[in-house]
């Protein structure tokens, strides 16, 4: 079954759009008849006549205190055309009604007669519906809808239907089943079971029963309805009734008679006065009924959702009155806490590249009331990336992140962090979900040739095999990639995306001094041969070639070359086209260190940052300004590692989002320091020996 875009027709009747009423309208709203009601999560749903004249099926949001109605938007066409086709209708006192069914998150199920037929249909949006593949039946019922489950019943094939209606992912939830007392909250099917008072609760995703309680009934159960911790259930019309408190175990007595029931309260209809009354059983005990509005006797015995209804998350009643208008009254009733009924979550990664499905991250919730609410994305270190605002209050948060921040651009690769929080629109709590989420296909970070997220290390050994190791995330190396054929004196500088694909390119210096741009493979081998784009020669003047990453906070990544003979510091700064701009000299006197390398982000202020390891040994970072300029250096260690000849600033090859640092000795030895996030590193882990094989660590 697939959610469809139907356009909205009838027999004899094309073309055809309902008009919508301004936004904001003041409850009680105006009508010239009202034929099918029911409210559910704050939304109403309503048979009208449009401008036209045609009735159609609405929506319409209703504020939290009742008050206030929002723009009407249309969920089908209702009236009926030649032959009876349209939306089912039954008697009603206002002629011929359409049962409707709210589900609480905007759509509406109702059945629709075509050909001497019934078919369900769960209305989506204006021009969407979902029930394509249901059933052609006879003597159709819907028994119960919460959010995207539904359940109806056939007369024609004595059965029971039981589906889900997808957001993003489809559940395998379909059931064809024996009639009985039903109701759905949450994933919780409750059904009746034949014993007395007997009703047990299936789990629709896991499709086994987790739970069986006796609610006190002197009978098989006739009808159940579900609301959080209440099952209401009776007898019959005429027969007992009752509530059963799931959370104290409390069985409690009920008016019998056709009801509604909201989150602690039971509405039901006294004909003989003329009135809708309220019986308040929150407390585990029930109160006396109270009148709550004038609802006409009428002809119907059974008017539920024919001229008022009852809204099951945490809401209001509505009803018709006599003046053809909609009124909408508080229950005064203590909701139950805001809570997640039902979720459909997304993957705990997200390829942003991906050549199947969508590259975006898509989930969706169901809550016990409608609230509002916020989407928050955080990165490795704790910092928010993007922030996404319901714009309204709603039962059914709906978030698709495309893998950007809030300022446009693509987040970085690696463990990101989402929060969904959300408010009860009636102000009465709040409830909070989170959980890490691996971002890949995003931008690379530093240091990352493997689109990984994770610091890599590029190596040239005697054979002239450059290998590109790929960071693990858990302080290692994983898999590696070689390409052979380069010559000796190769020199090798992990860049930065100068495209748009999102994955890094490697620079390399050819012995002849010629400087080339490989297009980056995001973890793939390079050959001499591979695709590249020669800046010129000359380059071999610098016995330091370094990127930092981002220097002069454009989003480019730059580089860094320090001169033979005379010590003095460059820097080029990336173009919008991926060359360089002239040289800026931005120091002298480099050559008093043996070794120089770009260390990407060691403080935590995004800014890209040097170190220095000096011939005595201790070891200096310079902070960079973001104008592509350092600050005056400060030393991290004294008297720190004389015996390393390569020192790597490799990036977060420890997963904690903080960028670290390699060194190998004179004997092979290899080691990783963490890095700490405030400039500085703890201490040495040995990670590998004989690495004095390889001729260049880049």
């Amino acid at each position: 079954m697939s959610v469809v875009a139907a356009a909205v027709t009838a027999v004899g009747v094309t073309g055809l759009t309902a008009s919508g009423a301004s936004a904001d309208t003041p409850v009680p709203i105006a009508t010239d008849g009202v034929k099918g009601i029911d409210f559910a999560g704050g939304v109403l749903a309503t048979v009208e006549r449009a401008a036209a004249g045609y009735e159609w099926v609405f929506v319409r949001e209703v504020s939290a205190d009742g008050t206030m109605a929002g723009d009407r938007e249309d969920r089908g066409f209702a009236s009926e055309s030649a032959g009876g086709a349209g939306a089912e209708r039954v008697p009603c006192d206002a002629g011929r009604c359409v049962p409707l069914r709210s589900t609480g998150n905007g759509h509406v199920g109702y059945f629709r007669v075509a050909g001497g037929s019934q078919r369900a249909e769960i209305h989506v949006s204006s021009n969407g519906l979902y029930g394509d593949a249901e059933e052609a039946v006879t003597g159709g019922k819907f028994v119960d809808v919460t959010g995207r489950f539904y359940v109806y019943n056939a007369a024609s094939t004595g059965k029971q239907y039981i589906d889900y209606v997808p957001a993003y992912r489809s559940q395998n939830v379909r059931m064809v089943r024996n009639i009985a007392a039903s109701s759905v909250w949450g994933t919780r099917l409750w059904t009746a079971n034949a014993a007395a008072g007997s009703v047990s609760a299936l789990d629709l995703k896991k499709k086994m029963v987790v739970e069986t309680v006796g609610v006190g009934a002197p009978c098989t159960v006739k009808e159940l309805q579900a609301i959080g911790r209440w099952l209401y259930w009776n007898c019959g019309p005429d027969g007992p009734a009752g509530v059963y408190d799931h959370t104290t175990k409390q069985k409690i007595t009920v008016p019998s008679g056709p009801a509604l029931v909201g989150d602690g309260y039971l509405v039901r209809h006294d004909r003989a006065a003329g009135k809708l009354l309220l019986t308040d059983f929150h407390t585990g005990t029930a109160a006396a009924p109270r009148a709550i509005a004038d609802v006409p006797t009428g002809t119907v015995p059974d008017q539920r959702r024919l001229t008022w209804s009852v809204d099951k998350f945490g809401g209001d009643i509505a009803y018709v009155g006599r003046d053809n208008a909609v009124h909408v009254v508080q229950s005064g009733v203590p909701a139950q806490p805001l809570g997640r009924i039902d979720s459909d979550l997304d993957e705990v990664s997200v390829d942003l590249k991906s050549p199947y499905g969508n590259q975006a991250w898509m989930s969706t919730w169901q809550l016990s009331k409608p609230a509002h609410w916020t989407f928050t994305v955080r990165d490795a270190l704790g910092r928010t990336v993007r922030t996404i605002k319901g714009a309204k209050a709603t039962t059914e948060p709906d978030v698709t992140w495309d893998g950007r921040t809030d300022t446009g651009q693509y987040v970085h690769n690696g463990k990101h962090r989402w929060t969904l929080s959300t408010t009860a629109a009636d102000g009465s709590g709040t409830y909070t979900t989170s959980a890490d989420l691996s971002v890949y296909g995003g931008l690379q970070g530093y240091h990352d040739q493997g689109g990984t997220a994770h610091g890599d290390v590029v190596t040239l050994n005697g054979s002239g095999t450059l290998t590109n190791h790929i960071g693990n995330g858990a302080g290692g190396f994983g898999g590696k990639n070689s390409g052979g054929g380069w010559p000796a004196g190769t020199y090798a500088v992990p860049f930065g995306d100068t495209g748009k694909d999102r994955c890094a390119e490697l620079l390399v210096r050819m012995p002849n001094g010629e400087l080339r741009r490989y297009t980056g493979k995001c973890g793939g081998a390079y050959t001499p041969g591979s695709g590249h784009y020669v800046y010129g020669r000359g380059w071999q003047q610098y016995n330091v070639l370094t990127s930092p990453g981002d220097l002069n906070g454009d989003g480019r990544s730059d580089l860094i070359a320090r001169q033979t003979t005379t010590g003095d510091l460059y820097f080029y700064a990336q173009t919008t086209d991926g060359k360089f701009a002239a040289r800026v000299r931005i120091g002298g006197g480099w050559n008093t260190y043996g070794r120089i390398t770009g260390a990407g982000d060691l403080t935590g202020d995004g800014r890209a940052d040097l170190l220095a390891h000096d011939r005595n040994g201790g070891l200096w970072r310079y902070d960079g300004l973001g104008n592509g300029k350092f600050a005056t250096r400060k030393q991290v260690f004294t008297d720190w590692g004389r015996s390393y000849n390569a020192i790597i600033g490799v990036g977060d090859i420890s997963g904690d989002g903080r960028a670290d640092l390699l060194v190998r000795d004179s004997a092979g030895n290899l080691y990783r320091n963490n890095g700490n996030g405030k400039g500085s590193f703890s201490g040495r882990v040995q990670l590998a020996t004989g690495w004095q094989t390889y001729k260049g660590i880049f």
